[in-house]
């Protein structure tokens, strides 16, 4: 990618984040975000990645609120505890725990997989949420570009990990669902086949939307591949909107400004930013249907590029070499 390309990406990811702000803040001005309501969920268990921090830990406390298990699967051993006691004093709910999973490690991922296993418990909701954002250039443990490597390739492996406790735990009428964390920043991006990594040119901008349009087409070819199996399983992704966390570090200073100046008015809460996440993982609405692309709790329409099956098939094929997952076509 040339310097003027990669120019180009940056401003198509801003304007792609300035048009959800101003449309947030239309809503806003028109009564706002209201929370919805939300089934109690007792006896199921879910895992949210990257729960210890933004929106991952919104979800992962509003999950437990509802009387749902919660595991926390995260890199930040620091402030696990802290995060645990927390949310089970906010939400009166004992059955929530952290579980360490650096999603830029493979090998971090499978014994974090062999870890959860050993507990002998179900698996009713995976919500991959962990991500990094418009990050300087560098590489994953295993010498992936850190947004494909974490944000896509990192949960491609975590879920087919994870499928057949998912599997196991579904039934007629009360299916396990996998909700996968993208970004309106994927209607701007283009996936590069011959360069996944980034390596001829490197922009964050580009390398973080393409991550956030991998997680598409994954979702997608994922829910084909369940379907086709008749797995009562489901899979789904959602779109947060813009939201305050600290994800904003790499970027524009003057977006730092505005976001320190008017957060308040233009971005989402975390929890706010969560809802559509919790949405997808409990609402009845959703009990047996995948594939669906969801924002403010409602199905829209993504990239047009996404609904292309054989490019998803590429991407899987290729995630599968990368990670050495057991490749299936339909």
């Amino acid at each position: 990618m040339s310097p003027l390309s990669a120019a180009r990406a940056a401003l198509r990811v801003y304007a792609a984040g300035a048009a959800v702000i101003l449309a947030q803040l239309l809503r806003r001005c028109r009564g706002g975000f209201l929370e919805p309501g939300f089934p109690r969920q007792p006896d199921r268990v879910a895992i949210v990645t990257g729960g210890t921090d933004g929106i991952g830990y919104s979800t992962a406390k509003h999950l437990a609120r509802l009387g749902m298990r919660v595991i926390i699967a995260g890199n930040n051993d620091s402030k696990a505890k802290q995060v645990v006691s927390k949310i089970k004093e906010e939400t009166l709910n004992d059955k929530v725990e952290f579980l360490f999973c650096d999603l830029a490690s493979m090998m971090s991922i499978r014994e974090f997989v062999r870890k959860f296993k050993m507990k002998k418990i179900p698996l009713h909701v995976l919500v991959n949420n962990a991500g990094v954002m418009m990050v300087p250039q560098r590489k994953t443990r295993d010498g992936f570009e850190e947004h494909f490597g974490l944000n896509y390739l990192g949960h491609f492996l975590l879920t087919n990990l994870l499928l057949d406790t998912l599997r196991e735990s579904g039934s007629p009428g009360h299916s396990a669902r996998v909700v996968t964390v993208s970004s309106a920043t994927h209607y701007v991006a283009e996936l590069n086949m011959d360069d996944l990594q980034s390596s001829a040119c490197y922009s964050a901008h580009a390398a973080y939307a393409q991550s956030k349009l991998a997680l598409v087409l994954f979702t997608y070819h994922l829910q084909r591949l369940l379907a086709a199996e008749g797995s009562h399983v489901t899979a789904n992704v959602v779109d947060p909107g813009v939201v305050h966390t600290d994800l904003y570090q790499h970027v524009f200073w003057g977006t730092r400004l505005v976001m320190k100046l008017f957060s308040w008015l233009l971005f989402k809460t975390p929890d706010e930013g969560a809802w559509t996440s919790i949405y997808a993982a409990v609402t009845p609405e959703l009990e047996g249907v995948g594939g669906r692309y969801l924002y403010n709790e409602k199905e829209t329409k993504s990239l047009h590029v996404t609904y292309n099956q054989k490019l998803q098939q590429q991407l899987w094929s290729k995630s599968c070499d990368m990670t050495g997952v057991l490749d299936v076509t339909l």
